[in-house]
């Protein structure tokens, strides 16, 4: 008898372990998707109304929860109380938004010659869903609430390092009365259960959030079975200032944009591009925003920015500055305990630095300079990159114009919103491929059936 596989979780913020997770291998895997196999059979027939009734009573029971939740994300993923609550809420409304769809997943009627010609969207079937460990509870939630809605089973497969919210969640849909088997979580290694949802015949659709690396292999192991996937990546965002924006506003909101979730958010606007007329009064005023970061133990209600994931992320982050880099401006963090980094800011840099190109993920932002809008599009699109971005302009016509011209699918002009559940995200190029969240979701879980009958004699 083999011994089973233990994950030790551990507060990014104190280096403690909270508690012991057994991982799922092979066997464990199987036989959940075979557990999904037969519930699919019976929740795809669940009449809507019903269907829709249990999401409710799910998003009620997240809604109950919610304070604890949020303190397993505090602890466990190192995110401020303040984000922490907020992700709890999210994950509430997403469910709730989707509780909607059961009832509204409509076909159409098509004119044809001969017969009435209709549609019908289908589920799909078992959803296997890998979660990162950045944000694990909302977008674990952004995955399940469209495709339960739907009628698929899912098995959700949360990070290693970040299991705590996802089992709750999972506790929550069978208290709330989802059936046994239509919400699974499954705490496993990626290359191990991961891989399995990839290469499982009962598994008809993926969805992934992680690295632009994987997601390609996720991709083309998928592509052996023909089977869908959804995969939201890296990304690598552009913050465009422009001379006759609000200047004190797009600086005192600019560290916010990257250094959330220290840095662990593949929205992040990690290089930010400043029109040359007015650099030096950009980062004058950028300066004191970046020190009045106030990093620290994330249960603190003050806190604005907590931990790295673990000390391998630290080393990793740390990578992108060494010493003799050019650092403009550098905030605080802890000493001790926790797996802490300070805000920081490299300008000038060129833009053949690593920092300048590549996805650092943490609390690290670049600095450079433009001389005309042209030359911004240029740079913001120099990149393999496409996820999200800002635009800080007065000029209505330039925002529009730049908007269009950015390569990603979120971008957001005076702010640094990506995410609203009921509007699509997702990314351009190597940030991913497909559309999570709003009304667009729901054509990623289901498929189109086209019937005809004849009405000839």
């Amino acid at each position: 008898m083999t011994e089973p596989d233990l994950h030790e979780v551990v507060n990014p913020a104190t280096e403690e372990v909270i508690t012991t997770v057994e991982l799922a291998g092979l066997a464990e895997t199987d036989a959940a998707v075979a557990r999904a196999r037969t519930a699919f059979d019976t929740w795809r027939r669940v009449a809507p109304a019903d269907r829709a009734r249990l999401l409710r009573a799910f998003a009620a029971a997240v809604d109950a929860d919610r304070e604890h939740l949020a303190a397993l994300e505090v602890a466990n993923a190192g995110h401020t109380i303040g984000n922490a609550r907020w992700e709890a809420g999210n994950a509430r409304d997403v469910i709730e938004y989707y509780a909607a769809a059961p009832e509204r997943l409509f076909g159409r009627q098509i004119p044809v010659a001969g017969g009435i010609d209709v549609t019908f969207q289908e589920p799909i079937g078992v959803v296997g869903v890998i979660v990162p460990w950045n944000f694990p509870m909302p977008i674990a939630a952004w995955a399940l609430a469209p495709a339960l809605a739907a009628g698929n089973t899912v098995i959700v497969k949360p990070a290693e390092l970040t299991p705590l919210t996802a089992l709750r969640l999972g506790e929550l849909a069978l208290e709330a009365g989802i059936p046994e088997g239509v919400l699974q979580v499954l705490p496993g290694r990626g290359p191990v259960v991961g891989r399995r949802f990839v290469t499982h015949p009962d598994v008809r659709k993926v969805v992934f959030t992680g690295s632009t690396r994987v997601g390609k292999e996720i991709m083309a192991g998928c592509a052996a079975q023909v089977k869908p996937v959804t995969l939201e990546l890296g990304g690598k965002s552009a913050n465009i200032v422009f001379a006759d924006a609000d200047l004190a506003k797009a600086a005192a909101t600019a560290p916010y944009a990257v250094f959330d979730n220290a840095g662990q958010d593949c929205c992040a606007r990690s290089r930010i591009l400043v029109e040359a007329s007015v650099l030096d009064d950009f980062l004058a005023l950028l300066e004191p925003a970046v020190r009045g970061v106030r990093v620290g133990d994330p249960a603190d209600e003050k806190t604005e920015m907590g931990p790295l994931i673990s000390a391998a992320h630290r080393a990793r982050v740390s990578a992108y500055v060494p010493d003799g880099a050019a650092v403009a401006i550098r905030g605080t963090a802890p000493d001790g305990p926790g797996f802490w980094y300070p805000p920081t800011v490299l300008a000038p840099v060129r833009h053949d630095d690593p920092a300048f190109t590549e996805e650092i993920f943490g609390p690290v932002v670049t600095v450079v300079p433009f001389r005309d809008e042209q030359d911004a599009l240029r740079i913001a699109n120099a990149t393999e990159y496409g996820l999200s971005g800002s635009i800080w302009t007065r000029d209505v016509g330039r925002a529009l114009r730049v908007s269009r011209g950015v390569d990603a699918g979120n971008l957001s002009v005076n702010s640094h919103s990506s995410v609203r559940y009921t509007t699509p995200f997702g990314g351009f190029k190597q940030s991913g491929l497909g559309r999570e969240l709003g009304p667009d979701a729901l054509d990623a879980f289901t498929q189109t059936k086209n019937v005809f009958i004849s009405t000839e004699e």
